[in-house]
């Protein structure tokens, strides 16, 4: 490999979420609350940011912009980053977008939130299918309107569309949005080109505008592609796609998304209503670009070591937690793990585990949303050997509780 993803970075002093931020998104309190671990001890398998080093050719291109001396207001005015973003989604997803269509967000999240203001009335409601990422009810809590769910089938290993239910939810004329998670946190999983055909008909058919959170698009495992909803429907103007290079390149904290927004009233109204004013990071912009134009390799890379990662996490709960439920999921470098039969008499997951392994990870209806009663949610963006130490402090945890 040209890159290095087994490197240990410290990342302590940094004002990292993931180091300093845990204690209140996952247990909603503060350094007042005491582990039997100390912070330096924990291994931190939770929010969805990678343990790699960025790419060089996009730390050499963040660089290169400072060497320019002024960071002054910035817009997104260089047709070159248009030409770059196109070129990525025609050679992997065989999709493209107009320019006019292209307007951009301090990231995927604040755009739900200015999405669902602009959309849905305080009367109406939104659907998504669950379990979900946890921002999709934040947007709607914060602005008044009711999130409906509809709880997503397992079926041997996997999650399937409960379409009877999806149907007769959609139906409900107070339904005006649906927030559609494509490739699916936390499952993983690809929606196939059959099943979006499916959901696009009944949103057109109901006349609902969908926003696609697309994304984990580029992280899927290697032989597997992924459809972009603006392929399965080229023409329906109510469809908005999220698509931003900050979960594949490592860039969270850079705070820059893609939102293609087809209708030009809502576009229009969108920008109009941007808390940002139309500005940029200028780094954030630099280090977007170069990710599309110089990431493919660094890219083919990482998704060749997850892959072997996710390899390995199934090889040990075969063999060591071998109660567990597991299926290696087709993206997303998410393991959503069933631990209901490991440990059924556990209501906290993520607790148990901080206090029994000194792992951090995510789980539960808690933090998605609904439908995720007895799950974990590990994050695999990490050199292997921190894994191989989060899981077997995991095992001799589950072995010790249940003697």
């Amino acid at each position: 490999m040209n890159y290095n993803f087994d490197e240990i970075i410290d990342r302590k002093n940094t004002n990292s979420e993931n180091v300093d931020g845990w204690r209140p998104y996952i247990f909603k309190c503060g350094p007042e609350k005491v582990f039997p671990y100390a912070d330096d001890e924990f291994i931190r398998m939770w929010v969805a940011d990678m343990e790699f080093a960025v790419a060089p050719e996009i730390r050499q291109a963040i660089i290169d912009r400072v060497d320019r001396k002024i960071l002054g207001y910035t817009i997104v005015s260089d047709q070159g980053y248009y030409d770059a973003l196109l070129k990525w989604c025609k050679d992997r997803y065989d999709w493209t977008f107009e320019k006019e269509e292209l307007v951009f967000s301090p990231g995927v999240i604040p755009a739900l939130y200015q999405l669902v203001e602009d959309l849905v009335a305080k009367d109406e409601k939104v659907l998504t299918m669950t379990p979900a990422y946890g921002f999709f009810l934040h947007a709607c809590e914060y602005n008044g309107v009711e999130l409906v769910k509809s709880p997503l089938k397992k079926s041997e290993g996997r999650f399937e569309i409960d379409f009877e239910d999806f149907a007769q939810k959609a139906a409900d004329p107070k339904v005006r949005l649906l927030m559609l998670c494509n490739p699916h946190n936390p499952s993983g999983r690809i929606w196939t080109r059959q099943e979006l055909e499916k959901i696009a008909d009944i949103a057109a058919k109901n006349d609902l505008w969908i926003v696609s959170d697309e994304i984990h698009c580029d992280l899927i495992r290697t032989g597997l592609s992924h459809i972009p909803m603006g392929k399965i429907m080229p023409e329906y103007k109510k469809l908005i796609t999220t698509i931003s290079a900050s979960k594949t390149f490592n860039l969270a904290g850079m705070l820059f998304s893609n939102i293609i927004i087809r209708d030009e009233e809502e576009r229009n109204r969108f920008q109009d209503r941007d808390k940002n004013i139309g500005a940029a990071n200028p780094l954030s912009v630099a280090a977007h670009k170069a990710a599309y134009e110089h990431g493919g390799r660094w890219l083919s890379e990482l998704k060749e070591y997850i892959d072997e990662s996710f390899r390995m996490v199934d090889s040990f709960l075969k063999e060591n937690i071998p109660q567990a439920r597991f299926t290696v999921p087709e993206a997303t470098y998410f393991a959503w793990v069933d631990m209901s039969r490991v440990l059924p008499d556990v209501e906290d997951l993520p607790l148990f585990f901080a206090n029994n392994s000194g792992v951090l990870l995510e789980g539960g209806d808690g933090l998605f949303v609904d439908n995720a009663k007895g799950y974990i949610r590990l994050n695999l963006a990490m050199p292997r050997a921190t894994i191989e130490e989060g899981l077997r402090r995991m095992a001799e945890a589950i072995e010790k509780h249940n003697r």
